[in-house]
């Protein structure tokens, strides 16, 4: 009985010419992390998350520092205005031409200019508090704040409804402004710093404590295993707002308690991950041959389990990055996190619930935020878990 040669795909043979005196295979030679690399670029909804992430970075980092706001600068005078607005055009009697806006949500009048950048808030004569109505003069031009019917409608002097000459984006605050006439479009890059952070924190703590404890609880076993294990479940039953809780009674509420939270508790479940691993590699043929040979157990770990691990670990730990971002943006949207004026995609979505009918662009940039980053990372890490299965490999 003789052996059936392995199957090739046609596209790895080259044709032969006449002076060819053996075949070729034409597929280059490509090492593990090679073919992964390939197989991510090749997937992409994974390829498009990455560019999200690292364009979300940038801009947390260098984007506050290219704009002239602040974000705890406040201008009342310039509170809730939207990202788009509809704009009127008066003629002043002087050749020239007022442009302005009505915000329907607070009865203000704003000039802006012909590219759309706010000038400011425009002030128009006492209000008629009984015919609900606002006079305001531009020049020789008089006009009227109609708000005895929803919505609010600009009228001429004899009463005609003057219409908007067109749709305009807000060119000085590109996300609009909140309650407090801070830039919305700063207050989101400031979140995405903190996101950022919490981020980086649980990488840094499921690495450095949730890979080795899990490795040395897998690999050592026996009463060893079984008591890691144990403290593992007891701090695993705790809950995480609780556990803020009794933080914030020591430290004040802040960052700080939210950092401290998830570097205590957030490295069990990849701990887990890491023992089901070890132990499922270390009785392999390589470790005992290791082992033979005089290795110690952080040799054996560090060189020989950890390096077989790290798929399973790079995509547990991007599955878990968005988790932490969320237990943040949750605990600050409760009142536990950050407090003002420091923003975060929590705060900023708990305090743009409150004016969501009136003012729904406050709601939509922080929670498009969180959910943008959230599927980022769940399609990054659905890219590395099939880039990285050696199953997959061709």
């Amino acid at each position: 009985m003789t052996d059936q040669p392995h199957a090739i795909a046609p596209h790895m043979w080259e044709k032969l010419g006449p002076g060819d005196a053996e075949a070729a295979i034409s597929a280059p030679s490509l090492t593990y992390w090679q073919d992964a690399r390939r197989r991510l670029w090749a997937n992409k909804p994974a390829v498009i998350a990455l560019g999200f992430i690292i364009a979300l970075i940038l801009g947390a980092i260098f984007g506050p520092l290219f704009s002239p706001f602040s974000y705890f600068e406040q201008n009342l005078k310039l509170a809730n205005i939207p990202p788009a607005f509809e704009t009127y055009a008066i003629d002043d009697g002087q050749g020239g031409a007022t442009r302005f806006f009505l915000n329907a949500s607070n009865f203000n009048l704003y000039e802006v200019d012909a590219e759309g950048h706010v000038l400011g808030l425009i002030r128009g004569g006492r209000k008629d508090m009984m015919k609900k109505a606002q006079p305001f003069t531009f020049g020789d031009t008089d006009i009227s704040l109609d708000y005895s019917s929803l919505p609010p409608r600009i009228v001429s002097v004899d009463g005609d409804t003057i219409t908007p000459s067109g749709w305009s984006w807000n060119r000085t605050y590109l996300f609009g402004t909140d309650q407090l006439g801070r830039d919305v479009l700063v207050r989101q890059l400031y979140g995405a710093r903190i996101s950022l952070t919490v981020a980086f924190v649980a990488t840094l703590v499921n690495f450095f404590i949730g890979i080795f404890y899990g490795g040395l609880s897998g690999y050592i076993g026996g009463k060893t295993d079984a008591v890691m294990m144990r403290i593992v479940e007891i701090i695993s039953t705790i809950p995480l707002t609780l556990y803020v809780v009794l933080l914030m009674v020591v430290f004040d509420s802040g960052l700080y308690s939210i950092i401290i939270a998830i570097g205590s508790v957030f490295w069990v479940d990849m701990a887990r991950i890491v023992r089901g691993q070890i132990l499922s590699l270390k009785s392999q043929d390589y470790v005992a041959a290791a082992r033979t040979m005089g290795a110690g157990t952080s040799r054996i770990l560090t060189k020989h389990l950890l390096p077989n691990s790290i798929g399973p670990i790079i995509v547990t730990l991007t599955m878990l990055i968005p988790s932490a971002i969320f237990i943040e943006s949750f605990m600050s949207f409760i009142g536990l996190g950050v407090t003002p004026p420091l923003a975060s995609w929590g705060t900023l979505t708990s305090e743009a619930v409150e004016t969501m009918r009136a003012y729904p662009h406050q709601l939509f940039f922080p929670a498009a935020a969180i959910s943008l980053t959230m599927f980022a990372f769940n399609f990054l890490g659905d890219g590395l878990r099939d880039a990285l299965d050696p199953r997959f490999r061709k």
